[in-house]
């Protein structure tokens, strides 16, 4: 299964190209054309504000991976799934989904890299890509679809800053780490990565960025928004599993990864980036689903429509 994943979003990639191509207007009818017009909705974006959350978290995120990581990362693991006299405690889910971790060393690279490409290259490409061709398809301007990016950008940032916080907070060690003799723990190519297991921020990252492309182009109103979901969650899913055939993490942390992305995904754009007025000054259509967060010296409110 896992050797068939590559071909497998590719073939994911083209079908959403060619499923999201709108049809010319000029090939339906004059009736037909006004009746599937869609009803392309504004958002709020606020440049300033969203430029900053996303400078800070992504600086942040970055400059704790490549700069401090050394600084940050716990020594030891504290979550090492070993009882007090050091016996093998690791659960019955996590070591039944050890079995999908290559076989060999060579075959454990190949899907860390294929993770890498796919998680870091491949799917943000595809996501915002396909962003941008739901957007154009259903006749959304230029400056709707740089505010999508803005928004589907800046909820990765904060979801890949919350896993690199929880990451170094908990010290889960990673299995491959967990297999060797204790000896040996410390002697890798690069130790300081060895405990940061939980939780999975290659599957976090991927389920944010599909996350909030799919709520997005559902608060826009976007045609065939549902190709989002049906391609993106199985993209984002097999960047989980090449995390677990690379034996970088385990099955709980790749489950608990897309959870917390899904979560981003669909919280930020909800709470920062509710509907706006409409184009001409009026108010935005009341179907569909938005939140607000507000907030005075005696408390936050919370308040959505669905």
């Amino acid at each position: 299964m896992l050797a068939a994943m590559p071909s497998a979003l590719c073939f994911l990639a083209l079908a959403s190209l060619v499923a999201s191509s709108p049809v010319p207007d000029a090939a339906l009818p004059g009736a037909r054309q006004a009746a599937d017009a869609p009803t392309v909705r504004a958002l709020d974006v606020n440049w300033t504000r969203d430029g900053l959350i996303t400078g800070v978290s992504g600086a942040l995120w970055i400059t704790s991976e490549a700069f401090l990581k050394n600084q940050l990362a716990p020594n030891t693991c504290r979550w090492c799934d070993r009882s007090p006299d050091g016996q093998d405690a690791l659960n019955g889910v996590d070591r039944w989904g050890r079995g999908m971790a290559g076989k060999t060393e060579a075959g454990r690279k190949t899907w860390d890299t294929w993770s890498n490409v796919t998680g870091f290259g491949v799917l943000p490409v595809g996501v915002l890509g396909a962003q941008y061709l739901l957007a154009s398809g259903s006749g959304a301007s230029a400056r709707y679809y740089a505010e999508d990016a803005m928004t589907i950008v800046e909820t990765a940032a904060v979801a890949a800053l919350a896993n690199q916080v929880v990451k170094f907070a908990v010290g889960r060690e990673r299995p491959f780490v967990h297999v060797l003799p204790e000896d040996q723990k410390g002697l890798g190519h690069n130790p300081s990565d060895n405990n940061l297991s939980f939780y999975s921020g290659h599957t976090s990252l991927a389920f944010s960025l599909v996350a909030a492309a799919g709520t997005v182009s559902g608060m826009r109103g976007y045609r065939n928004n549902w190709l989002i979901w049906a391609v993106g969650v199985p993209a984002a899913a097999s960047v989980g599993l090449m995390r677990m055939g690379a034996d970088k993490h385990y099955l709980t942390d790749v489950l608990v990864g897309a959870a917390a992305g899904t979560v981003f995904g669909v919280g930020v754009p909800l709470l920062l980036h509710g509907r706006a007025a409409s184009d001409n000054g009026g108010p935005a259509p009341q179907s569909g689903m938005s939140m607000r967060m507000s907030g005075n010296p005696g408390g936050v409110m919370l308040s959505g429509q669905f």
